[in-house]
Formats: C-alpha cells, sequence, structure tokens
C-alpha cells in the first residue's frame, strides 16, 4: 500500500492525544498522521469561549491542511467531528481523497449537530449545558454510556476529556456539491446505544463504503487497532458491513 496522509479529527470533550493508540499503527505502516486538537478543548482548553463555534473548529483543520500544503488527504471525523469533516470537504475538496465519518454525523446542509441526536439525548445535552455548563459548554458524558467499560481505559479517558463548546452544536452545516464530490466511508460501531446509527443508514445511501466494527463509540481506544485496519482499507466501494 502506498503512503497516505491521514488528519484524524476528534469529536466533543477530546483532543488529538484520544488518537494515541491508533496513529502510531497508521505511521508503522509508513502513513503521515496529524492529530489536531480543536480550539477550545483538551489542551487548547485555554483558547475555550462562549462563542467558539463549528466554523471555528472548520478553520482548525482548514488552516491545518493549507499551511502543511496537504494533498489527498484521507480526512477521518468521529462523533461530532462529522460535522467538522463535512464542512471541510466543502471548502477544501481539492486537498482531500476522501472523508471517513468513524460513528459520527453525516449532515446535509442547514442541519446542526443538536438536530441530529434522538430528541431524548438532545433534550439530555439542553439539560447539562444549562444546569451544569453554564449555559454554554457540554459536560462530558459517561464513558459507560459511550460502551467503555475497561476500567483501564476509563481510567485513562476520564481525566483528558473537558467541556465541548455548545455553540459548536447549534451552528448549521454549509455544504453542497463540492462535498458530495468527495468520496465518502463509514464505520458504524456496533456495541453500544446505537446513537449515530442512522448516519450509517444515510452513508449508505448516498452510495458509500459502510464497515461495521463491533466496539463502543470509542473506538480509537477500545479497538485500536481494528480501527486502523479499517482507515487503511482498500476495497471496492459500496456496503461492506
Amino acid at each position: 500500500m502506498w503512503a497516505v496522509i491521514y488528519v484524524l479529527v476528534s469529536g466533543a470533550w477530546h483532543g488529538g492525544w484520544c488518537w494515541g493508540r491508533v496513529a502510531p499503527l497508521l505511521r508503522a505502516a509508513g502513513h503521515e498522521v496529524h492529530t489536531p486538537t480543536l480550539t477550545g478543548v483538551s489542551d487548547r482548553a485555554h483558547l475555550l469561549g462562549p462563542h467558539t463555534g463549528l466554523g471555528t473548529h472548520v478553520e482548525d483543520v482548514v488552516r491545518l491542511l493549507d499551511t502543511y500544503d496537504l494533498t489527498e488527504v484521507r480526512l477521518v471525523g468521529h462523533s461530532y467531528g462529522g460535522q467538522v469533516v463535512a464542512s471541510v470537504a466543502e471548502l477544501r475538496p481539492e486537498r482531500l481523497a476522501a472523508r471517513i465519518h468513524l460513528d459520527g454525523f453525516v449532515p446535509e446542509d442547514g442541519e446542526a449537530a443538536i438536530d441530529l441526536l434522538p430528541p431524548q439525548v438532545a433534550a439530555h445535552y439542553r439539560e447539562s449545558v444549562r444546569d451544569a455548563g453554564f449555559g454554554w459548554l457540554i459536560p462530558p458524558r459517561s464513558l459507560t454510556t459511550l460502551g467503555v467499560t475497561d476500567e483501564a481505559d476509563v481510567a485513562w479517558l476520564t481525566p483528558r476529556l473537558t467541556p465541548h463548546p455548545w455553540a459548536t452544536y447549534l451552528e448549521p452545516v454549509r455544504v453542497g456539491a463540492k462535498a458530495a464530490s468527495v468520496p465518502g466511508r463509514y464505520i458504524d460501531c456496533t456495541d453500544w446505544l446505537g446513537v449515530f446509527a442512522p448516519f450509517a443508514d444515510r452513508a449508505r445511501a448516498l452510495g458509500w463504503d459502510v464497515r461495521q466494527l463491533a466496539t463502543g463509540h470509542e473506538a480509537m481506544v477500545t479497538a485500536p487497532e481494528q480501527l486502523a485496519a479499517l482507515l487503511m482499507y482498500e476495497g471496492e466501494e459500496g456496503d461492506g458491513s
């Protein structure tokens, strides 16, 4: 397999550190890997503000692509990161070889993340923002809810997760023909509540390659070897679940 450039975009509450078990596997196979931390979370939490929105995070990734002059990139977005990946695909399609949504949102134009969640989950988000997030932060969700059961994984994740800016979930995605021109893939994590399962169906409807991974939502932590293999997969387009 030829060398590939991967840009791995984390979901809510995480930073670039969360790919620490996957990135070395990709690099060992000869690939270049970038794991940016989005503005306002993790090691960039000091830059957090009430107006940190989806556009901020999209700009984080666009500037990375432009500054390093990256092309033929496989852009991977986990969970909320799917919103970022879709938006970047609209702005920089010429830099991307593929967009890979890892158990995350696959938005259509005008859709905000909060509107893509099941009503019960969205209500929980709104309540937690109001009661514990000062009206503008989303506190980290229970790792058990996300399918993380190993005590060592919980101990590794818990102190590293930080509140996520609420504005990113309220800002709608703007995508169109340019984003649609970038080949898409979807990885569906099946061993948890299945909040993102509808987006695997949406990916299938778009004709994307869809793969299933028998693990919880935090696949980069709980199944790094299997995830790395799927990210490097070179199969035919179509449903491979």
